[in-house]
């Protein structure tokens, strides 16, 4: 391929340009987008797991319903477009209303908004098979086409991997940092490494990291059996430099509150306190 097929245009470039052509490079920064008139967001959290299964949307289903309850108001963009769960977890259904100034999100029972595919479906197992454009075209929708009102805290709930939604988000919406997931397996710390050098390399902040699955209480002897074996939090993420870190535990009540549409009642405010401490 010659130097001019090479070369990407600012329409077409989507990756972390610092490693490519100088051509690529030296195109232009996306611009940051900002929400629409009628709504006005502090603060930007992503919720990011560089593999799928470790619990991603549960801690931004638990973040969220913790900051609600510290009488923060709250949204929640599940930018996992093709595998949307959001609003299962928190007994949410559509259809959606719209007004002159966009799309109005759905509410949980305490107020937590949000914005799904889920939500706009006719079936909730129907597939979302879209291509890359269209799904970053929908998170960018999702942020300045929705009346999210005021709102302190919007998290959003990214895709595993760091393909092109998570490019995206990096690059257009307002972060103010992002938490990453991870699971007590070394294979999946390393893989979490791969969001995290990508955060840096974009100059997104990482503001802390959340253990899921670190460990089995039992209810009778109060025993802790770490089923994937011994936490590795507290060692991720000083090997990566991370401010705070946070463990969950295997906790059948969770996927009980999840399949009942009632998350919110769980109680994860003590588990969550380092997490909660950076991101307020």
């Amino acid at each position: 391929m010659n130097d001019t097929q090479n070369q990407q245009s600012p329409e077409t470039c989507s990756h972390n340009c610092g490693s490519c052509s100088s051509s690529c490079s030296e195109r232009s920064v996306p611009q940051k987008l900002s929400p629409n008139g009628a709504s006005n967001i502090t603060k930007v959290i992503g919720v990011v797991s560089g593999k799928g299964g470790v619990g991603k949307t549960l801690v931004t289903c638990l973040i969220a319903s913790e900051l609600q309850k510290a009488g923060k108001r709250v949204g929640i963009m599940d930018a996992d477009v093709t595998g949307p769960s959001i609003p299962k977890a928190f007994g949410a259904k559509g259809p959606l209303t719209a007004d002159t100034n966009g799309l109005n999100p759905a509410e949980s029972a305490s107020g937590i908004k949000m914005i799904s595919t889920n939500l706009m479906l006719p079936k909730e197992d129907m597939a979302v098979a879209w291509r890359g454009p269209v799904v970053s075209g929908i998170i960018s929708q999702f942020f300045n086409e929705v009346n999210w009102g005021e709102i302190d805290y919007l998290l959003v709930d990214m895709p595993p991997g760091t393909s092109d939604v998570l490019l995206t988000v990096f690059q257009q919406l307002p972060l103010d940092g992002i938490v990453t997931v991870s699971a007590p397996q070394e294979l999946v710390a390393m893989i979490v490494g791969k969001a995290v050098n990508l955060a840096h390399d974009m100059n997104v902040d990482v503001l802390g990291l959340v253990e899921n699955m670190a460990y089995y209480e039992c209810d009778e002897c109060h025993k802790k059996h770490y089923i994937f074996g011994e936490p590795q939090g507290a060692e991720v993420a000083k090997r990566y430099g991370i401010e705070s870190y946070a463990t969950l535990p295997m906790d059948p009540a969770i996927a009980a509150l999840v399949d009942a549409g009632e998350i919110e009642r769980y109680d994860a405010h003590d588990a969550l306190k380092p997490i909660l401490d950076v991101i307020q």
